[in-house]
């Protein structure tokens, strides 16, 4: 319910916004804003309230909002007003700069949105990100996959498309956006590229837990019940710093050592409680022993810039416009057929669900801007149904001149909307489905 709770404030917060962003450009320029509605009102309303010109309210589907804007073709389909006479106060009848500006205030709003966010942030309560350098620091561990691309165990990643990335997280999506990738292994320079095949293995198997941090730590953090763990003796807080006589420094030497051993017998040296205890047990056919490993405390990789008001600002406007940046470059890789990626493509349920599930003010307004970069961005593409797609045919009309005509205008309308509703309709159908299967399979 905190998840649900949460992804229904983010997305209202961004809604009502966006759709401002819209109103207060049209009335500006004095057209008349006949609905301003928070989610779609197929059907029926939850609530509504006439206010002059304007009925406010709220909608039963959860599928963004708009505003209705006189002499308008918009997401209604109302077409009927476009059969009279234009009049003063209509959309139609603006000159095409000012119907442009309409049209782009959401995303404007969006993108201040954000900026507004980080500013703040930044100069409250810092600004943080996961190092990169301090990740680093013993090397990096990969899982299966990232070994199969050409990655091994301990390389360091120096550069990706000649330039370093100080913050991890970004570091990780730059590896699976990159053309070439210089990594330190074993005192040595050298280059990989990824192929597009590659990529999309990355991305349908592991993710972004295909590359993290080496960890010397190989303590254990719970047993599997009736596992070989259990079987043979392990508990809670047990070290493991050996096999076969051999010295375990990281946790994915023991993950190798273990792999060579497979329905075999192994020693084990465990500190327990500061003492050396020897223990062996039989090795599971996948590799495995049947233990989870103690969680990685990310606040032991984390940077906090504490930012005066005036860095907070510049710093925000350079955070906003980067992950504009990757919004772009994550749309060509979602475009790229060999990824399949855009399998990836999750709907609100899908986010909602890799949301934490305790209700925490700072992670919400830190997803907060960086969803609205997000739907500044969507909103740019010039797809028929979005703001860049009606901002698209006023360009073209403010450079030819000519208009399209109201059947054209209404084909345009539907085509897009017909767009839009099939790809939401295969990306909810998506996550729901997930979601049933995850509860009852």
């Amino acid at each position: 319910m905190i998840q649900l709770a949460q992804i229904l404030f983010i997305l209202s917060v961004l809604v009502i916004l966006h759709e401002f962003g819209h109103y207060i450009t049209a009335k500006m320029f004095k057209v008349r804003v006949e609905k301003f509605y928070l989610f779609m009102d197929a059907g029926f309303s939850l609530i509504k309230k006439k206010i002059g010109e304007t009925e406010w309210g709220i909608g039963w589907l959860p599928l963004g909002g708009y505003v209705k804007l006189s002499g308008m073709i918009d997401e209604s389909m109302d077409t009927d007003q476009m059969n009279t006479e234009p009049q003063p106060w209509e959309f139609r009848s603006k000159p095409a700069w000012q119907r442009l500006i309409i049209m782009l205030g959401g995303i404007i709003v969006n993108i201040l949105l954000a900026w507004f966010i980080y500013t703040t942030m930044f100069a409250t309560v810092g600004q943080k990100y996961i190092s990169s350098e301090v990740v680093q620091k013993n090397g990096l561990a990969f899982g299966e996959v990232g070994k199969s691309v050409g990655f091994k165990d301990g390389d360091k990643i120096i550069s990706v498309d000649g330039k370093f990335q100080p913050k991890f997280n970004w570091l990780i999506i730059d590896i699976l956006l990159s053309e070439k990738i210089e990594l330190e292994r074993n005192g040595e320079k050298i280059n990989i590229s990824l192929t597009d095949e590659q990529k999309g293995k990355i991305i349908s198997t592991e993710g972004k837990d295909f590359v993290h941090a080496r960890l010397t730590n190989v303590s254990i953090d719970s047993i599997t019940k009736n596992s070989l763990a259990e079987k043979a003796g392990l508990q809670k807080g047990d070290n493991i710093v050996g096999i076969n006589g051999a010295k375990i420094t990281y946790f994915d030497e023991l993950g190798t050592e273990l792999s060579k051993h497979k329905n075999d017998s192994v020693s084990l040296d465990v500190n327990r409680n500061n003492a050396i205890v020897e223990i062996k047990t039989l090795v599971g056919e996948d590799g495995k022993l049947g233990f989870i490993q103690g969680s990685i405390n990310k606040d032991d990789y984390q940077v906090i810039n504490k930012l005066s008001i005036g860095e907070a600002i510049p710093a925000a406007v350079k955070e906003s416009w980067q992950l504009l940046a990757y919004n772009v470059k994550q749309f060509k890789l979602i475009l790229s057929p060999k990824t399949e990626a855009y399998k990836q493509v999750q709907s609100p349920v899908g986010i909602a669900r890799r949301l934490p599930d305790t209700w925490n003010w700072e992670f919400i307004w830190n997803f907060t801007a960086l969803f609205s970069i997000g739907l500044a961005f969507m909103n740019l593409l010039p797809i028929p149904g979005l703001d860049g797609g009606h901002a698209l045919f006023t360009i073209v009309e403010m450079i030819t001149g000519k208009t399209l005509s109201i059947k054209a205008a209404e084909r345009v309308q539907t085509f897009g909307m017909i767009i839009l509703l099939t790809l939401m309709a295969l990306t909810f159908g998506k996550d729901i489905y997930q979601l049933v299967a995850d509860k009852f399979f």
